[in-house]
């Protein structure tokens, strides 16, 4: 596979990958970050999939279910055809509550006449890392890790268990399911009750993607893309999850491959801003819940990431016995970062409790404990913003003056100031701006170049840097202001190349970037918007949409010169900044003439 032709599945607790000739190849049970017990995506021959094998004669075709997460695979030919229903089951049970259980459904549904296939059940426990047992039980197949037979998952199905394991062929004659779950089933499992979950996850994505803004143009992309952050979000926690995926590299063959199965602070502004613009406030409310966790005192230092459920250590190994994807080597669990130095992460975080503030606010008590962790987040700005770090990019090795860095650094105390304004406490609004208009003046002093006609990507060098498309996103600079404007034009002739942005050229602790990051094209798209260059945008933005894989996601990386996808996938990050840009070019529906706004 030379693209990821995949599509992805999920209930808000795990996901799964399904490629477009219908075999699950990534899969996490029991959660988004456990490890995977289908691990083919990151080695062909040792990983293990879960598949369906038809004769060449037959055609296969994919897609999602209408405004759902339900996916289907079309097989067809001359001698029959069938569709695989591929779900996770999300429905509410009470108002506030759900089901949700770590398994996955596939109901396979005959269309037409006798067509005939096989099975490829072969799942392997912990990352691959362990062979399985089958055992044959009355009402499903246990599947066990040779290593730790307490580590098992049931697969239930109204086909032979014998045809199943061995792989025969056979001839569908009528509908079937398997149910494959990280619990026994309490409840019976058969078709009616495959039919009724079914049904059941169906009209809860449905009634989800109804409560969104509706547009004229680009709607059922926007909605796709509005589907691919719900899959990412964490029921247990609110938290959002960067990508489904480890390991799938920037470049085919390098070893920029990270695990993006976590949380990181800078998404949740903009996370929180789509959510709350698209019409879902209980979405990023629940986020806020999740910020809320992990501000747990004023005593706290601040990470950039964290765990889904609020994890602190995240410690970073690699998995020597995976080849990787298409033997891009080597494929780690955890990720180092979460200790690094990067002084715009505050920015991100009191850009979320401001909106707390603006739309959630708690009861008093919680409101002034709040208040405590805000001023305890300035102390740390002031202390920290002239200082050096790591930068949005997550250098392993290089500390520099980021210029980005000191725009959210100014974007905390910023917000911090907002926030004091609301409370009424006027000498912190007015010290914490004093403080923040200092960043701003050091930042027109140290970070502008003359020779550039830019701001550069850090004080003391003339790189450019598409981070810096963001000043005006944050309120930092006017998109009309000359200084602004230079820059964008000077990053666009500097680092778009074949329609597509590169984060920066000069070398980092892996060499020079030979992929462009999707996220930093939509940037380009939004800063070219916003300074007037709307044609130019738009061209570029029509590009960007043929990029996406057949089902419309997107991943984090983009080949230059071939537009396959690259990085870790689907990219949390890519999907928010599209909603962003696609919404500049569509005007919203208007309501019937029969419903009063």
């Amino acid at each position: 596979m030379n693209n990821l032709d995949y599509g992805a599945i999920g209930n808000c607790r795990t996901a799964a990958l399904i490629s477009k000739e219908g075999s699950i190849d990534w899969f996490c049970l029991p959660d988004f970050d456990s490890p995977s017990i289908f691990t083919k995506l990151l080695d062909n021959e040792k990983g293990g999939s879960f598949a369906f094998s038809v004769s060449d004669n037959y055609t296969i075709s994919q897609q999602y279910l209408g405004n759902t997460n339900i996916l289907t695979t079309l097989y067809e030919s001359d001698e029959g055809a069938f569709t695989v229903y591929d779900y996770m089951p999300r429905y509410s049970t009470t108002e506030s509550d759900y089901y949700l259980p770590p398994e996955i459904h596939r109901y396979i549904r005959l269309v037409k006449g006798n067509p005939k296939l096989r099975v490829h059940y072969n799942p392997k426990m912990n990352y691959a890392a362990e062979n399985v047992n089958h055992e044959i039980h009355k009402d499903y197949i246990r599947t066990s890790s040779e290593k730790n037979k307490h580590n098992k998952i049931y697969l239930y199905t109204n086909l032979g268990f014998e045809t199943v394991l061995n792989g025969d062929e056979f001839v569908l004659k009528r509908d079937a399911f398997f149910l494959l779950s990280y619990t026994q089933k309490l409840v019976t499992v058969d078709i009616n009750r495959i039919h009724l979950d079914y049904e059941r996850t169906k009209v809860y994505w449905l009634n989800w993607v109804n409560r969104a803004r509706k547009y004229t143009q680009y709607d059922e992309m926007i909605k796709r893309s509005l589907l691919v952050l719900k899959l990412l979000s964490y029921q247990d926690s609110g938290a959002m999850l960067a990508a489904l995926t480890t390991s799938l590299p920037e470049t085919i063959g390098e070893n920029r491959n990270w695990d993006y199965r976590f949380c990181w602070l800078r998404d949740a502004s903009m996370s929180i801003d789509v959510l709350l613009f698209m019409g879902h406030r209980n979405a990023a409310k629940r986020f806020i819940g999740f910020v809320k966790k992990i501000l747990k005192s004023r005593d706290d230092v601040y990470q950039i990431m964290y765990g889904i459920r609020g994890e602190r250590e995240l410690t970073e190994e690699v998995l020597t016995h995976l080849s990787g994807y298409e033997n891009s080597y080597p494929v780690r669990i955890g990720n180092a970062a979460y200790n690094q130095v990067q002084n715009d992460s505050l920015g991100y975080l009191l850009d979320v409790i401001y909106k707390y503030y603006l739309y959630f606010p708690g009861t008093l008590d919680e409101v002034e404990a709040i208040w405590e962790i805000v001023r305890n987040i300035v102390r740390r700005v002031i202390k920290s913003w002239a200082s050096v770090d790591q930068s949005i990019w997550e250098f392993r090795t290089k500390e520099l003056n980021f210029v980005f860095s000191k725009v959210m650094s100014w974007v905390a105390l910023d917000r911090a100031s907002n926030i004091a304004d609301l409370l009424q406490k006027d000498n912190y609004a007015a010290a914490w701006r004093q403080e923040a208009d200092k960043i701003k003046a050091e930042v027109f002093e140290k970070g502008w170049k003359e020779s550039m006609q830019s701001f550069s990507q850090a004080y003391e060098n003339e790189d450019y840097d598409s981070s810096l498309l963001l000043m005006q996103y944050y309120g930092f600079i006017e998109p009309k202001d000359e200084h602004y404007v230079k820059t964008v034009k000077a990053i666009k002739e500097n680092l778009f190349h074949n329609g597509l942005m590169y984060r920066y050229k000069a070398e980092d602790d892996f060499g020079a970037p030979s992929s462009s990051f999707t996220i930093c094209t939509f940037w380009l798209i939004e800063a070219l918007f916003v300074i007037g260059e709307e044609a130019q945008a738009k061209e570029i933005f029509e590009s960007m949409i043929s990029n996406a894989n057949h089902l419309g996601l997107y991943s984090e990386d983009l080949d230059f010169e071939t537009k396959r996808q690259l990085g870790n996938f689907p990219q949390a990050y890519s999907h928010l900044a599209f909603i962003n840009t696609a919404s500049l070019f569509s005007e919203e529906k208007p309501l019937s003439k029969f419903i009063r706004p």
